[in-house]
């Protein structure tokens, strides 16, 4: 199902059941997975590979020459999983060989209208970008973040699983997991706790991140003393594992 007025280079591997609209351009090294839709006038390019049941909306960019002037042509690849929604105007753009030679974002992941990812990017599944949302270069964003319109990620910092960015936050540090940041520089402002509970965290689980999380940000200790204390008084379990090994593993510092 190509329209005729797309351009699809003989090299691209597109699957059964793909539909590709009017004034699209496939490259070369595009590949394209079982049932994905392609809107009209959306440029797909580069070493790019998109996964099954995909939607990519009207004058998307995907795949393009990443935003980095070391970039001179290699062979570096964007791999797109099952299942993304990719908004109008939205750019994602494949890795560098001077950093992971790709970008990787994963399976049920929702990117509004102009959102950006660039290079070297690792982003989870089921992550929602709303409408402007930015991350600039080797961004990870772990499982079930949301980050808010107008958002952007400093490079080379994480954005925790289930945290939350609120609208036109500036993110220039490590985002904890089930956190919520806000402002600009962004400062953390609290649990996400309406995420939380819809994910179906239990009310034991979530107590123990709120001790977990005034330890870290609340008490006025030092890192490694409030993590010491958190495995000295909260209850294990594989969310505070996870709170305390990303807190633990932050190289920008962690955002308070």
């Amino acid at each position: 199902m190509i329209h005729s007025t797309a351009i699809v280079h003989p090299g691209a591997r597109i699957a059964d059941g793909v539909e590709i609209g009017p004034y699209t351009i496939i490259g070369e090294h595009v590949r394209i997975g079982r049932g994905s839709k392609v809107g009209a006038h959306t440029v797909i390019d580069g070493w790019t590979e998109i996964g099954e049941e995909c939607q990519i909306f009207n004058l998307a960019s995907v795949g393009g020459t990443p935003q980095d002037l070391k970039y001179k042509g290699e062979e570096t690849w964007l791999r797109i999983g099952n299942r993304n929604i990719i908004r109008e105007f939205t750019t994602l753009q494949p890795g560098t060989v001077t950093g992971i030679g790709e970008t990787v974002i994963g399976d049920n992941n929702l990117f509004m209208a102009y959102c950006h990812v660039a290079h070297d990017c690792i982003v989870g599944n089921r992550v929602i970008m709303a409408n402007g949302a930015t991350l600039a270069g080797h961004v990870e964003v772990e499982d079930f973040a949301i980050l808010g319109g107008l958002s952007a990620v400093h490079q080379f910092t994480v954005v925790g699983e289930s945290a939350m960015l609120s609208g036109g936050a500036m993110v220039a540090q490590d985002v904890l997991p089930y956190t919520i940041a806000s402002g600009n520089h962004a400062t953390s402002g609290g649990l996400n706790t309406i995420g939380l509970k819809r994910r179906g965290f239990s009310p034991e689980v979530i107590s123990s991140i709120k001790k977990a999380y005034r330890l870290i940000i609340r008490s006025g200790l030092r890192l490694e003393e409030a993590i010491a204390r958190i495995r000295q008084e909260v209850p294990m379990s594989p969310e505070i594992s996870h709170f305390i090994e990303f807190a633990e593993k932050s190289k920008r510092g962690i955002c308070r």
